[in-house]
């Protein structure tokens, strides 16, 4: 009997041992209508077609600990639509962050203005911790000025790490009901 002819379920127990003729079986089987499923929720070609390459390459990979309960075909159409899934909300981040990005960048377009509102900014901050209690302020200052973890601060001031959260926490609440928020999005926005 020919591969062509086998059903699913032997081509599955063949390709979980590592038979490589079942592999590209199940890839020329498959393939086309794989890729058919991702261009349709992407409309995107070269998105469709790198999907389903890394998907059979990743199915080939770990082929060892794939345990596949349902039909092959259920299982391959899941595996696809979860992978245009992830990579959707890829694109969303990058997206995202290429927008934060020009927005940074036509928003830094005044050296001048930028520096009124950094020290505009500062003064505003350096009041606020002024106004914490001192344990609060000195577990901020090591934060935030001197870069020091959690850890290192509860060691240093004898204390424990969560009343280190704590005292953050009550900072910087403190300092976001306080401090003109503008202002305080913008240094937070641009450290």
């Amino acid at each position: 009997m020919k591969l062509h002819d086998l059903p699913d379920e032997r081509l599955i127990e063949l390709f979980e041992l590592g038979d490589i003729a079942a592999f590209e079986e199940i890839y020329n089987r498959y393939w086309l209508k794989l890729y058919s499923a991702a261009y349709n929720r992407l409309k995107e070609r070269e998105a469709a077609q790198e999907i389903v390459q890394d998907f059979f390459t990743s199915f080939w990979v770990n082929r060892a600990q794939l345990k596949i309960h349902s039909s092959l075909q259920g299982y391959l159409f899941s595996a696809i639509k979860y992978s245009v899934l992830n990579y959707k909300r890829a694109e969303n981040v990058r997206a995202d962050y290429c927008e934060l990005l020009l927005m940074a960048n036509n928003s830094s377009h005044n050296p001048t203005e930028e520096y009124v509102t950094y020290k505009e900014l500062m003064e505003s901050i350096n009041s606020g911790v002024e106004q914490l209690p001192p344990k609060c302020r000195s577990v901020f200052e090591l934060s935030r000025n001197q870069y020091k973890s959690n850890k290192e601060i509860a060691k240093l001031l004898d204390i424990s790490e969560k009343t280190v959260e704590n005292h953050l926490t009550k900072a910087l609440r403190y300092l976001r009901v306080n401090v003109n928020t503008s202002i305080l999005l913008l240094f937070f926005f641009f450290r």
